[in-house]
């Protein structure tokens, strides 16, 4: 797009967010580059350090499709029943937003990419590149559950939505759908909110609704840790006191780009006692401005490279949040044997099928750093678990304060790696605790007592020395040899990647 049309597209929608009441008191908006997109910069030092306020009425939340006099009727009826969740909501408004053909939120749209640099909009020969990583399963088992939902509901439901809205022309396409999804998990926020804004009460006194947030463990894969200060996503919808999570879209403070060092945090203003507006978003500040314009930073949460390109398509140099994951696949799970039983165990046991490893911990190998302080720690720690063990019986390992995977993992390649006789074993010892007409069921570290009396160590330890030497030979696979990397990188003009895609997220 031509500078011209840039600039004209960015002051329609700055004046679409003066209409809706949005405060730029000490930012500004800019049109960087082409690879760049949209950014926040500082303009002028702010008394009280407020470089943005967005009344939270302006804010995408399901309440808003809910409301939506045209959407919202259709959707409401689909939601009470359970056939849609909240991220469906979104997801489903923007798609037929952006087909609409008067939407009032274009000026809002028309700002945001047209195409995303995530892995599901990626070719079969850029999908390539990522031989060898958890991503590239990820990807493409997310793109084929997405084009399932769009045959299966979203297309159908799109069409007859715009028809309600009097459009029986416009045509959905799954790139609609795609784009609509990448919108949200790219520039979703999870906003506090005061539950009485989330649910208003009738005149009956009655919530007008309810609300479910979807497992994120489907949606966004099981290498993706998202409790940071940009998502934290949960299974149900919590309430702490009278505040509620919501995710939602806030227009304009989601042209943020993402910093290690950001200059810059979100806050929501109930009261209006500190940005001046009831019920809003403000952005603040980390520091004065020095008179310099610059860009205004947030971060992304403590995201390693996997999960900043699946989720905002850029990764970073020299991540301190880079990460190794460890995981047994759940396919292999399922379809070992005693798979019921064992799953129950894990259950119990509250073990996790998979383990993040960051970089910095790996430093030295598999193995933790030995210092004075660490030997103390872990002499008081030995001393500590003295049941360790069902009986007591099997000793402590020499290693089990040296390892850097976490007990939650090693329990659950213990349980999977269990013969038939152990699980019987295992069993006896269990029934013991109900023997006495207790009516109880055993902790979850009594499970993890009686398995590692049973078992010990040998299979946990097999069972990881096999998924790591299987996750080098994936790697070996996806990369060739170090001598071939090594010829490539002498030998290849390599095309650096834009700035933009290395420090921040395009916007």
């Amino acid at each position: 797009m031509e500078p011209q049309q840039e600039q004209a597209k960015l002051e329609r929608f700055l004046q679409w967010l003066q209409v809706n009441r949005v405060e730029l008191r000490g930012c500004q908006i800019k049109y960087c580059d082409f690879s760049k997109g949209y950014g926040i910069f500082s303009t002028n030092d702010a008394s009280d350090g407020i470089l943005l306020v967005v009344p939270l009425d302006l804010a995408i939340t399901p309440m808003r499709v809910l409301q939506d006099p045209a959407l919202g009727p259709e959707c409401r009826v689909m939601f009470e029943e359970g056939e849609v969740d909240d991220r469906f909501l979104l997801v489903l408004f923007l798609t037929v937003e952006r087909l609409r053909k008067n939407s009032s939120w274009k000026p809002y749209l028309d700002m945001l990419p047209n195409t995303f640099s995530n892995p599901l909009w990626f070719t079969n020969d850029e999908l390539l590149e990522l031989k060898g990583t958890t991503l590239l399963r990820a990807t493409e088992l997310q793109k084929k559950k997405l084009q399932s939902l769009y045959e299966d509901k979203v297309k159908s439901l799109v069409k007859k939505l715009l028809i309600l809205d009097g459009d029986s022309e416009s045509e959905v396409s799954f790139e609609d759908f795609l784009w609509a999804n990448s919108v949200f998990w790219s520039r979703a926020l999870n906003i506090p909110l005061p539950h009485a804004y989330v649910f208003p009460q009738s005149q009956e006194g009655q919530d007008c609704g309810t609300s479910s947030l979807n497992d994120t463990s489907d949606e966004k894969i099981e290498f993706i840790n998202v409790k940071d200060e940009k998502r934290a996503a949960s299974t149900t919808l919590p309430i702490q006191g009278e505040t509620v999570w919501v995710e939602g879209l806030v227009p304009g403070i989601d042209f943020c780009n993402h910093g290690l060092k950001p200059a810059a945090t979100w806050e929501v203003d109930r009261t209006g006692s500190i940005a001046g507006v009831p019920y809003s978003m403000y952005l603040l500040a980390a520091e004065s401005n020095s008179g310099t314009e610059k860009e205004i930073s947030i971060s992304y949460g403590n995201k390693g490279n996997e999960e900043l390109l699946y989720l905002y398509g850029f990764v970073m140099d020299d991540n301190p949040d880079d990460y190794l994951m460890v995981h047994y696949p759940v396919e292999a799970f399922q379809s070992a044997p005693f798979f019921d039983t064992k799953a129950q165990l894990i259950e119990a046991q509250k073990g996790e099928m998979r383990c993040l490893l960051p970089k910095s911990l790996l430093a030295h190998g598999f193995f933790q750093v030995n210092t004075q302080q660490k030997e103390r720690d872990d002499k008081i720690t030995a001393g500590q678990v003295c049941n360790y063990s069902w009986s007591g019986q099997r000793k402590i390992p020499s290693y089990v304060n040296k390892l850097v995977f976490p007990d939650d993992f090693l329990t659950v390649l213990r349980t999977i790696a269990m013969t038939e006789d152990q699980l019987f074993q295992v069993s006896s010892l269990l029934q013991e605790l109900v023997a006495n007409g207790e009516e109880r069921q055993p902790s979850d570290t009594e499970v993890r007592a009686a398995i590692w009396e049973v078992c010990g160590d040998s299979g946990a330890l097999q069972l990881l020395v096999d998924l790591l030497n299987t996750k080098m030979m994936d790697l070996e696979e996806g990369t060739g040899s170090e001598d071939a990397d090594d010829e490539l990188l002498n030998n290849a003009q390599v095309k650096k990647m834009p700035e933009s895609c290395i420090s921040g997220w395009c916007h």
